[in-house]
């Protein structure tokens, strides 16, 4: 099998071309690179770099300790602000946050690789699944929290929530835990079975119990967690696949971006069929993280469309010269109109040419069509609230007060399904920190 095979199909590449495009993106640190690295630290005082984390992980800190060699004691300071700092370090967008707000910048045009440092120290720790703990339970209390959602901001609010030494009950709707973090990113950002081992970890606290394939209005239901529990921690993230606006089909060739990125996650990439076309409708992450494993899935024509510039990306600047550099065509003002089909298969699909005209997006007049045996839809998702009657929400989503507390006085909220975050992974795990913060002050009132 090769590119030019038409349609959708499997095995397009040999095993070396799948080991080369789904091992680890970026290579990680080596010892002397580290070193030579975290001496380029200036050790701010007030580091801007610090107060750009959402999670305050105390960065001059860290990095002193592994300019001291001290990976431990690294990885103790990040995992302490927090406890996802394995997979943040992998995930996070560290251009726009913490590495933007170097001081290095200033003079160099060049940050301190925080991101890698903080690889580098976390890897090192997981890397001995025999040392001491870094943290231990306090002494049991007779609370106990229903968490749900083992996602970045669940597993964070349940490892909070253990440490303090109350009962945390863990429930999932998918058989893995992890979340965005196992089912939603690409395959190259988390080699190596690396968000189970982080899982692994913070389950080793002790005192949390999961119950896996339990859905929320499925099998059970916020009013019994309400009863049967002192507190409840909700964090459902966004399980709703935006609709594309236009009539959609039912057609082979036409799925959602997070079901392929999650199929990918869960096989062998040579066992996941795609297409020799491939459109994929969206400007953000997810787009991206799709669009790219395509290409390196064997696709010959990779095309991101957007309806708007690319200024207005939700994607980084970063991710977009990701996709660019792996084969991508970012395809920008452009609005889907229909989704052609011939016999009962997606064969291309049909874009309005837009531009913004008085701050409104209007389509010009003019068309094209895009051929495609593979359509992707990356346009967003959204809160499913009917697991959730008894909650305000706010524009869709959950409404909460800064701790995360929501209209409920026995509920919190955190993550993707709370009004008014950034969709970010390690905003996620700072909403669920804070949660637990909360959640152990109410307990113990």
């Amino acid at each position: 099998m090769d590119t030019n095979t038409p349609g959708i199909a499997a095995g397009r590449l040999s095993p070396a071309d799948y080991a080369r495009n789904f091992g680890d993106a970026h290579a990680p640190l080596k010892r002397i690179q580290a070193l030579i690295e975290a001496e380029r630290c200036y050790y701010c005082y007030a580091a801007p770099c610090q107060t750009a984390c959402p999670t305050g992980i105390d960065i001059p800190s860290f990095i002193q300790r592994i300019a001291q060699d001290n990976t431990r004691g690294a990885a103790q300071a990040i995992l302490e602000a927090n406890p996802l700092g394995g997979i943040c370090a992998r995930v996070c967008p560290t251009e726009v946050l913490c590495e933007q707000a170097c001081v290095r910048n200033t003079n160099e045009s060049k940050p301190v690789e925080i991101g890698l440092l903080q690889r580098y120290a976390t890897d090192a720790f997981f890397a001995k699944p025999g040392a001491t703990p870094l943290f231990t339970r306090a002494p049991a209390t007779d609370r106990t929290v229903a968490v749900v959602g083992a996602g970045p901001a669940g597993l964070a609010a349940a490892h909070g929530l253990a440490r303090r030494g109350h009962q945390v009950q863990l429930f999932d709707a998918r058989p893995k835990l992890g979340g965005l973090n196992e089912y939603g990113l690409a395959t190259y950002k988390t080699a190596g079975g690396f968000a189970q081992q982080e899982v692994n970890w913070l389950l080793s606290i002790g005192g949390i119990t999961v119950q896996a394939n339990k859905a929320l209005g499925r099998d059970i239901t916020l009013a019994q967690l309400v009863a049967d529990y002192d507190a409840v921690f909700l964090g459902l993230g966004l399980a709703g696949v935006n609709a594309l606006g236009i009539a959609e089909p039912q057609l082979e060739g036409v799925r959602a971006a997070v079901d392929f990125i999650a199929e990918l996650r869960q096989s062998d990439p040579a066992t996941v069929a795609v297409g020799r076309k491939v459109v994929v409708i969206g400007g953000g992450m997810t787009a991206v993280d799709a669009a790219v494993q395509s290409s390196k899935l064997g696709a010959r024509e990779v095309t991101m469309v957007y309806r708007r510039g690319a200024e207005s990306l939700s994607a980084s600047g970063h991710e977009q010269q990701w996709a660019q550099q792996n084969g991508v065509t970012l395809r920008c003002w452009a609005a889907p109109k229909e989704i052609v089909a011939e016999a009962g298969r997606v064969v291309g699909v049909r874009f309005a040419v837009t531009e913004a005209r008085e701050g409104q997006l209007v389509e010009t007049g003019e068309q094209f069509t895009l051929e495609a045996d593979l359509v992707l839809k990356a346009i967003g998702q959204s809160f499913e609230a009917g697991a959730v009657p008894e909650i305000e929400l706010k524009n869709g989503r959950i409404a909460t007060d800064a701790s995360g507390r929501s209209s409920h006085a026995k509920v919190w909220a955190g993550g993707d399904c709370r009004f008014g975050g950034r969709d970010l992974t390690v905003e996620a795990v700072e909403h669920g920190k804070q949660a637990a913060i909360a959640i152990d002050a109410f307990l113990r009132s």
